[in-house]
């Protein structure tokens, strides 16, 4: 693919974002924009809550979103990170000995064939609740003008998540960023809080207990969190084990 000058790269982001039907179709549609314009395998908008990913906001496939569902597995990954901080996270190495900062998830994430994170905050009202994650199949840094136009996709990712929020929340009544989690509810693993309940009632344990269980039976068995919550709902798993 013939490299997009960088005075050319803001603008086609931002044409991901006109005419798209919905919210979630822009966002779609500004991973898919990531991944034609800034040499990378795949995008996704993570949300981030309380040090975990609430759900995924766009995606440009199948392996972004799982991409997500892993980092929320294993509750560590440069998304939640990049939120803590504030701060781009680079991963450009994940097979490398030095590459020590996620034990859990690297192994995971290698036997999906991604080599290469980066994880790029996204801000509303100056108050950080996601990241833009991108991944590649081969290792190596952002080039060019890539860490550039991912920073500006960044930016833009705030867009549809305004326009998800209605207009009638009160900022100060609710602060910032219960206001932006009040409106983006809808967005979180529903199955997961089912399990969850289910979990905590038949064991009589807490929900942290709960999640914990819930996450070692994902990573022991190969599977993400929302897969294990589903075996659940379905019966496949003998609550009282």
């Amino acid at each position: 693919m013939r490299p997009v000058e960088k005075s050319q790269l803001r603008e086609r982001l931002g044409a991901a974002l006109i005419g798209a039907e919905t919210p979630l179709a822009a966002a779609d549609r500004l991973c898919e924009a990531c991944v034609d314009l800034l040499d990378v395998d795949g995008a996704s908008i993570s949300l981030i809550k309380d040090g975990g990913t609430t759900g995924t906001f766009g995606s440009s496939g199948d392996i972004s979103r799982v991409l997500d569902e892993l980092q929320f597995t294993y509750g560590q990954g440069p998304c939640i990170d990049a939120v803590k901080s504030n701060r781009p996270v680079i991963a450009d190495d994940l097979d490398s000995p030095s590459e020590d900062r996620w034990p859990a998830l690297i192994e995971a994430v290698l036997g999906h064939g991604i080599r290469a994170m980066y994880a790029l905050p996204v801000t509303v009202a100056s108050t950080p609740i996601g990241a833009l994650d991108l991944y590649r199949h081969h290792s190596g840094p952002l080039d060019g003008h890539a860490l550039t136009g991912g920073l500006w996709a960044a930016g833009l990712a705030s867009l549809p998540l305004l326009d998800l929020m209605n207009g009638d929340t009160d900022w100060e009544a609710a602060g910032v960023g219960a206001g932006v989690f009040d409106q983006l509810a809808s967005l979180e693993r529903v199955e997961v809080y089912q399990a969850t309940g289910m979990i905590v009632s038949a064991l009589d344990i807490d929900a942290a207990d709960a999640v914990a269980r819930l996450r070692g039976h994902a990573v022991s068995h190969d599977l993400t969190a929302s897969a294990a919550a589903y075996r659940v709902l379905d019966g496949r798993i003998l609550l009282a084990d």
